[in-house]
C-alpha cells in the first residue's frame, strides 16, 4: 500500500503538492471544467471501489448518479432546501436505491450481476422519463445554488469550486480509508478467492452489499453535487451511456488503483471539453483513443506508472 511504502515526510510533501495544485487550479483552468471533472472523479472512485476491490462489474451506476441528481435538484428548487440539505437528500436517495438494488442483485455473479444492475438502471431511466417531478425530457432546470450554511454564496464561481473540491476530498478520503482498513482487506480477499474467504468465516454477501451501498452513496454524492453545480438534473445522468462512461474512466486511469479513476475522469472530461467542436465525431475519437490506451497501457495510465515506479498508486 502506498501509505506504508512512503515515509511521513514524503506523504506530507505529496499532500502539500496536491493541496497547492488544487488551490491554484481555478486560476489556471476553467473552473466549470474542474468542477465537472471533480464530480466525475468522485463518481469513478466510487465505481472503482466496487469493481476494483470487490470484483463486481455494475452497468447500472448511472441510476445512483442521476437519481441523486434528481433528488437534490427537486429538494433545492421545489422544497427550497439549502444546498447542503439538498445534497444530503440526494445522497440519501442514492443510498436507498443502492440498498434496494444491492439486496436484490448481490447474489448474482459475473455477467449476470452486470446485466441485472443494467436492468434496474433502465427501470430508473424510464421512471425518470415518465415521472412528473423529474420534468421528463426537459429535466429539472434553473436549480438555485443558494448559500452554503447560510453564509457562502454558491453563485460565486470560486466559492462553488472550493465547495466541490472539499466534497470530492471528503469522498476520496472515505474511499481511501475503506480500502486501507480491515474491511478493505476482506473485500480484496473476497475478490481473490470468495470460497476461501467464506471458509474463514466471513459473510461474503454481507461485505459485498456494504461495499455496493457505499459505492452507491458516494456516486449519489457526486450526482447531487453535480446537479447543484450545473443547476440542472437531466436524463443524461441516468442513461446507460453514463454507466459505460464511468467504466471507461476507471479502465483508462487504472482499475484497482487509488488515483487511477481521478486521472481517468480528468482525461475523459478533458477530451469531451476540448474535442467538443468535432460534434458527433467526439465519440469515435474517444473510442480510438481508448483502444490505443488499452493496447498501450493495459494497467491504465496510473497502473503503468505504478509499475514503472515499482509501487502501487
Amino acid at each position: 500500500m502506498v501509505g506504508q511504502m512512503m515515509t511521513p515526510s514524503q506523504r506530507m510533501i505529496v499532500a502539500a503538492a496536491i493541496a497547492v495544485l488544487a488551490l491554484a487550479a481555478p486560476w489556471f483552468a476553467y473552473p466549470v471544467f474542474l468542477m465537472t471533472a471533480l464530480c466525475f472523479a468522485l463518481f469513478a472512485c466510487a465505481f472503482n471501489l466496487l469493481i476494483g476491490y470487490v470484483g463486481l462489474l455494475s452497468f447500472g451506476h448511472a441510476a445512483f448518479l442521476g437519481g441523486a441528481g434528481y433528488g437534490s435538484a427537486h429538494a433545492a428548487k421545489v422544497w427550497g432546501l439549502p444546498p447542503e440539505a439538498a445534497i444530503l437528500f440526494g445522497t440519501l436517495v442514492a443510498t436507498v436505491l443502492g440498498a434496494v438494488i444491492g439486496a436484490l442483485t448481490i447474489r448474482s455473479r459475473g455477467i449476470y450481476f452486470a446485466n441485472v444492475t443494467l436492468a434496474f438502471a433502465q427501470m430508473i431511466f424510464f421512471f425518470s422519463v415518465q415521472a412528473k417531478f423529474t420534468g421528463g425530457e426537459d429535466g429539472i432546470q434553473a436549480v438555485p445554488r443558494g448559500a452554503l450554511l447560510g453564509v457562502l454564496d454558491l453563485r460565486q464561481t470560486y466559492t462553488m469550486y472550493f465547495t466541490v473540491l472539499v466534497i470530492f476530498l471528503l469522498g476520496f478520503l472515505v474511499v481511501y480509508r475503506a480500502i486501507h482498513s480491515p474491511f478493505g482487506q476482506v473485500l480484496k480477499a473476497i475478490r481473490e478467492n470468495e470460497p476461501r474467504a467464506v471458509s474463514l468465516g466471513y459473510r461474503a454477501e454481507h461485505y459485498k452489499l456494504i461495499a455496493f451501498v457505499l459505492s452507491a452513496t458516494l456516486s449519489g454524492l457526486a450526482g447531487a453535487t453535480k446537479a447543484i453545480v450545473f443547476q440542472l438534473a437531466s436524463l443524461t445522468d441516468v442513461h446507460w451511456t453514463m454507466s459505460g462512461e464511468v467504466v471507461l474512466m476507471t479502465l483508462l486511469g487504472g482499475l484497482g488503483t487509488i488515483f487511477g479513476p481521478v486521472v481517468g475522469a480528468f482525461i475523459v472530461i478533458g477530451l469531451e471539453n476540448y474535442l467538443a467542436q468535432l460534434g458527433a465525431w467526439v465519440t469515435i475519437v474517444q473510442g480510438a483513443i481508448f483502444v490505443i490506451c488499452v493496447l498501450t497501457f493495459r494497467r491504465g495510465v496510473v497502473g503503468e506508472l505504478g509499475r514503472l515506479l515499482r509501487r502501487p498508486l
